[in-house]
């Protein structure tokens, strides 16, 4: 009991801290692999199987393989049809929601919404069509199309290989397809019908507002008695004594971005950026004039020379973790981040300081050269502009048969979707679709650890008997009702938990039980691995339940609400649908 114990209370403290996000979800899914095997609850081969898991080695696979038809551009050369066929909203619904649903079966999800973020973005404004009423339903809709096919979603490899392991067979290639579709049209219907009423339209506002920048940007002239005449900005020490950044430098003869060595004359006209407190303190002690009449505008920080752009912390970014100052941002990338977004809301702290996570907005000012640079870098996504056609394009043809021939082997039952992931991996690289260091670049690596680290507390909880104990519980609870109203529970508990932490983990953590619960009731265990699977695959009701719906959280300008709004009654009728059709399709 002792041992049931302690694997419960690493279960409950995993979940909290999931869900608190006070540490990231892969150094979690360590401290979850490190207290089992610090208490004996794993062996050191136990602990270490989630890494050679077959799922996680599959998962990384499929990565790589996405990214080999990111970087030709077939995944691109989809999106731009987005332009020429979304004439209005209705149109461009339906174009966005079937392309990216479709797109999502046999590629990862996120990276299916990395590459059609900017082309909804370039849409929107070009159909003058508010972002916030596509951007939700391009995040669902890449969840739609993901419960499809076994490697829609990394949720179902992982309850695939959890399933094989427990002796009940591996799931095939379109096994989730008959309810996955209906899911699919049911989505695709609510949005066409209601999502026009359910989605907010918030209209687009300039960056300079959006970001909230007024009252972090001023002008200022330089007085007469000023103790800066003559000195350089960067001898000024603005920057390091009091956290003031001059942006432009005008007067008669100048007008210089960035301006570091550059000396101050009397009357120069300086744009600078800091806290209210910091440039209240320096107008008075370098003995500033400030420009009470301005009023900061877009135009302000741009011009034929400097633009401004949005760009995106993408899920596979090495950023994620990091802070500006760590990656020396400013000098690698030669472009000043003016202000960070996360989730809808700027920070307020010290930029440098902020620890950038998956989804953050940032507002970035940079030369035209320096911009094409961040656009080039896998750790963004660029916004703003409909990406160009990509110079591997006649490398296209060898992507998608790469990848049909991944799952073709695979669902003709041929070899085993780990071994022609692999194969698809390997075709990628010797035909140049993918370089090699893209390759390895292009794997997140935080489900990868999250996924070696979680695994190993599924075998504690089935060695030490704590699966069947909370599934005897369960069974207490719901089983005089019949197998259909556990299923429904196992469903509904599943919904829950990932929409306030990781789809994969809420996944792992709970088919274990899922089997332990049909075990004890005497049942096949897959009609509740199902439930598990497409539970954690579809998290419409936050926008922390899935990635897809926290990278579009700051750019629609949503709400915590309208998440709510428009995504618990689209869970609640998967969860109707699920309790209905999974008996049916996988009989208890």
């Amino acid at each position: 009991m002792l041992e049931i114990f302690l694997v419960l209370a690493i279960l409950i403290g995993a979940v909290i801290l999931f869900i608190s996000e006070k540490f990231p979800i892969d150094l979690v899914a360590f401290m979850v692999l490190g207290s089992l095997l610090i208490l004996g609850l794993v062996t050191p081969e136990e602990g270490m199987s989630g890494f050679s898991n077959p799922a996680t080695v599959t998962v990384a696979a499929m990565f790589i393989l996405s990214a080999g038809l990111q970087k030709t551009g077939a995944l691109a050369t989809v999106g731009h049809l987005l332009i020429r066929f979304g004439r209005n909203h209705f149109l461009a619904l339906m174009v966005i929601m079937g392309a990216v649903g479709v797109m999502s079966a046999f590629v990862n999800n996120t990276a299916a919404v990395a590459v059609f973020l900017p082309m909804v973005m370039a849409l929107a404004g070009k159909r003058k069509i508010a972002a916030s009423k596509l951007l939700i339903p391009l995040s669902y809709a890449s969840q739609f199309g993901g419960v499809c096919t076994l490697i829609g979603t990394s949720t179902n490899l992982l309850v695939s290989v959890i399933s094989e392991q427990a002796g009940y067979g591996a799931f095939s290639m379109f096994e989730f397809s008959r309810l996955g579709l209906i899911m699919f049209a049911t989505g695709f219907a609510y949005f066409l019908l209601f999502g026009r009423w359910l989605l907010p339209e918030r209209t687009a506002q300039e960056l300079t507002a959006t970001y909230e920048l007024g009252e972090y940007i001023a002008e200022m002239r330089v007085g007469k008695d000023s103790p800066l005449i003559g000195k350089t900005v960067m001898e000024s020490n603005l920057g390091t004594e009091h956290d003031v950044t001059i942006l432009r430098l005008l007067d008669e003869e100048r007008r210089v971005w960035a301006p570091y060595r550059q000396r101050l004359r009397e009357g120069s006209v300086l744009l600078v950026r800091g806290k209210l407190q910091d440039l209240m303190e320096v107008k008075k002690l370098e003995r500033l004039e400030l420009n009470a009449e301005f009023e900061l505008r877009d135009a302000a920080l741009q011009d034929a020379e400097m633009n401004l752009v949005q760009v995106i912390v993408p899920p596979h970014s090495r950023l994620i973790g990091r802070t500006l100052k760590d990656t020396y941002f400013r000098h690698r990338y030669n472009a000043l981040v003016l202000a960070i977004q996360r989730r809808g809301a700027p920070l307020r702290e010290k930029l440098n300081a902020v620890h950038l996570q998956v989804g953050d907005a940032l507002l970035i000012m940079a030369a035209k050269k320096d911009i094409d640079q961040l656009r080039a870098d896998d750790d963004f996504i660029v916004l703003g502009e409909v990406p160009e056609p990509s110079l591997r394009s006649r490398k296209v043809p060898f992507a998608i048969g790469i990848v049909g021939m991944v799952v073709g082997l695979a669902a003709l039952n041929i070899i085993p979707i780990l071994v022609s992931a692999i194969l698809g991996c390997i075709a990628m690289v010797l035909t140049r679709c993918l370089s090699l260091e893209e390759a390895q670049k292009s794997v997140d690596w935080t489900v990868i650890f999250l996924l070696g680290g979680i695994l190993p507390l599924g075998i504690a909880m089935e060695k030490t008997g704590a699966a069947h104990w909370l599934a005897g519980n369960t069974i207490e609870l719901v089983g005089d009702l019949g197998p259909a109203a556990v299923l429904a529970v196992i469903y509904l508990l599943t919904a829950l938990l990932t929409a306030s932490m990781s789809n994969n983990a809420s996944a792992v953590l709970l088919a274990p039980i899922a089997i332990a619960t049909a075990v004890d009731l005497g049942i096949d265990p897959k009609p509740l691995l199902m439930a598990v699977t497409f539970a954690a695959s579809t998290s419409f009701a936050t926008p922390i339940g899935y990635q897809t719906n926290a990278m579009v959280y700051g750019l629609g300008g949503y709400k915590y609400i309208d998440y709510v709004k428009v995504g618990v009654p689209l869970n609640l009728i998967f969860w109707v649908l699920a309790v209905l059709f999974i008996p049916i399709f996988w009989p208890f």
